[in-house]
């Protein structure tokens, strides 16, 4: 089990590290607006191989036969191993190349609740929303867990989907059939 887990999450893991990576040069253009679609989309293809996952482990490991539990089981190490990778590539990519990537989208959102005709009042409360939270985003175990936070339900949700579709019970022994396993040779 620990192969497939291994092999199928950082696989995974790969997909959304390289999708984390490929935004940094994106990320100076103006324009959050879709960023939130393709990301999250990015995460629903990376998490499609938990479902390769737990199939590969019913076919080759539990010799065709799995629980609801087991490939749970199977799906959320996949799902670990995949939000580990996407945490620590979005924690040296925020840190060490997008220092000011809260600046950029606070000011966005603050320009989108000025063009909805949100009132001065409204704009400095969520302005100092943003300041605090960009203060506690500036500490490493805030932004990893808040980044986990992100990732974590899209994979949760392939692997209750995967380990409801790919459970299956073994097959019953026809009666009156002798095990070829158990004889001795």
């Amino acid at each position: 089990m620990q192969k497939i887990v291994m092999r199928y999450g950082l696989v995974a893991g790969t997909i959304l590290a390289a999708f984390v990576a490929s935004m940094v040069p994106l990320s100076k253009r103006p324009g959050f607006e879709h960023s939130e679609v393709v990301g999250y989309s990015a995460m629903v293809l990376a998490f499609l191989l938990v479902f390769f996952g737990v199939r590969s482990y019913r076919d080759t490991v539990a010799n065709g036969a799995v629980g609801f539990g087991k490939a749970f089981q199977v799906g959320l190490l996949i799902t670990l191993v995949a939000c580990a990778m996407y945490v620590i590539t979005w924690e040296i990519v925020y840190f060490n190349f997008l220092p000011d990537f809260l600046d950029h989208y606070n000011a966005q959102a603050l320009d989108k609740l000025r063009a909805s005709g949100a009132d001065e009042a409204a704009l400095t409360k969520a302005a100092a929303d943003m300041e605090a939270l960009a203060k506690l985003y500036a500490n490493p175990l805030f932004n990893a867990g808040i980044t986990f936070l992100e990732v974590f339900p899209v994979g949760l949700l392939m692997t209750l989907i995967s380990a409801a579709i790919l459970r299956r019970k073994a097959a019953p022994e026809a009666p009156g059939t002798i095990d070829t396993a158990a004889r001795p040779a």
